[in-house]
């Protein structure tokens, strides 16, 4: 089992709210200041009322990850179309989760979508992640939304590098458990073939410390239940695997006693109503009318929520694990930034040097090959802000330090942005395209 699974590693960064959530109407503007992608799939736009949220059934955050072009969004469309069948979803294409001009033309998924589910038991949310190398970071992001995963594989090409990649990015932001999809199986002719992509996937899960032995793994074509042929490859295994999500993936604990801090994700400037952030609940809860704090990244503002909705649905208190739009009072939407956070007043403190315990990868972790020293300066991911930091090391350490991959190392992280931190705050460290490190906030020095 891979170091970077230790339980007191494994890193939850980024928990954050979805990129996915405005709906594009004309007079929603997405900030360009906090960040740089298109907006998706379904958050609400707050102009016009609409039914309550319903909590009778327990929500649960899934999401497709995988390689490029293995189906993922092909596999989210057809989800929703087999389920649309019964009523329990609204038929969402592939045109409509692939959207933005640029994943049509390139064909792949660049941002992460959103589109909603029932099941008999449980509502989903479900993401969309990229599988593009070039669009990783938005794949953490995605994933750190996520209580559980379908990780989508090609039985024509079985594992490839971003399989690998992204178990191991949603083992770090702490997904437990996962489904896996086989797809594409109608290109297939030899069972062995089947068979041995299993496997291979059996071995894969185990490696990055998943339960390799027991993990569903479905076989299908996702495709063809999408242009509704073949339904024993097609429909029929659509429905094995959402019952396999229902059986397999639990229900996480929600944080609802602690006080409200949600991470931002999107923020959008509604003509005649004000400004509304995106983002996930990370935890406890706030209603409508409360006051909260804006901080990180720039200076902190106090303003009042005077909206709530979450899949079109109006919410009369939004909590931990809900994917939500908030409303603010007079707020310009150049105010606020991608990786802030929106809490009640005093809860949270912004800080930029803290101490921290890190895991450095190993190369076969997918992390660096070579040692660093100090002053090396990795981007930081925590929730949703992405920033560079400084690396140090505490007092009495020799000046000619090295820290190899495979090391746990206390460091002294200098920001070069404040950020909402805690002790107990976990965070992502990467180089490039590397995950070179997870770690933990041990303590605040500013």
């Amino acid at each position: 089992m891979l170091k970077v699974h230790n339980p007191a590693m494994v890193v939850a960064p980024l928990r954050a709210a979805t990129r996915s959530f405005i709906t594009r109407i004309p007079n929603a503007r997405a900030s360009t200041s906090s960040s740089t992608w298109a907006p998706r799939s379904s958050l609400f736009p707050l102009v016009r009322s609409y039914a309550s949220f319903s909590r009778e059934k327990p929500h649960l955050n899934i999401g497709t990850i995988g390689h490029v072009d293995h189906g993922k969004t092909t596999l989210t469309a057809a989800i929703t179309k087999i389920l649309s069948e019964t009523g329990a979803a609204k038929f969402t294409d592939y045109a409509q989760i692939d959207k933005a001009p640029e994943e049509k033309a390139r064909g792949i998924t660049i941002n992460s979508a959103h589109v909603e589910y029932e099941t008999p038991l449980r509502h989903y949310g479900h993401i969309d992640c990229p599988g593009h190398a070039d669009y990783i970071k938005n794949m953490i992001t995605g994933a750190a939304q996520m209580d559980g995963a379908i990780i989508v594989v090609s039985a024509t090409d079985g594992q490839m590098p971003q399989t690998r990649e992204h178990l191991l990015l949603a083992r770090q932001v702490g997904i437990q458990k996962l489904v896996v999809w086989v797809n594409k199986i109608d290109a297939i002719d030899d069972p062995e073939m089947l068979e041995l992509v299993e496997m291979e996937m059996r071995e894969l899960l185990t490696q990055y410390s998943f339960d390799g032995e027991n993990t569903p793994i479905i076989m299908g074509s996702a495709l063809a239940a999408l242009e509704g042929r073949d339904p024993e490859i097609g429909a029929e295994r659509i429905k094995k695997l959402v019952q396999a999500c229902d059986d397999w993936l639990e229900l996480p604990v929600r944080d609802l006693d602690k006080p409200f801090l949600m991470s931002i994700e999107g923020v959008y400037s509604i003509a005649g109503r004000g400004t509304v952030v995106t983002g996930r609940v990370d935890r406890g809860s706030i209603t409508k009318g409360a006051e909260i704090e804006i901080l990180g990244l720039a200076d902190s503002i106090r303003t009042t929520i005077t909206g709530l909705e979450m899949f079109h649905r109006e919410l009369d208190r939004a909590q931990a694990g809900d994917n939500c739009g908030a409303l603010l009072r007079s707020v310009k939407r150049e105010q606020i930034h991608r990786g802030q956070v929106l809490t009640v007043p005093g809860a949270i403190k912004s800080h930029k040097k803290v101490e921290a315990t890190v895991y450095v990868l190993t190369k076969d972790e997918g992390g660096r090959y070579t040692p660093f020293v100090a002053n090396y300066k990795p981007q930081l991911f925590i929730r949703t802000a992405d920033i560079t930091a400084a690396v140090g090391f505490p007092a009495g350490t020799p000046e000619d330090k090295m820290v190899m991959p495979g090391d746990n190392v206390e460091v002294i992280l200098d920001l070069d942005k404040d950020v909402a931190i805690e002790v107990g705050s976990r965070f992502t460290l990467r180089e490039g395209n590397k995950t070179v490190g997870t770690g933990i906030v041990t303590k605040l020095l500013d």
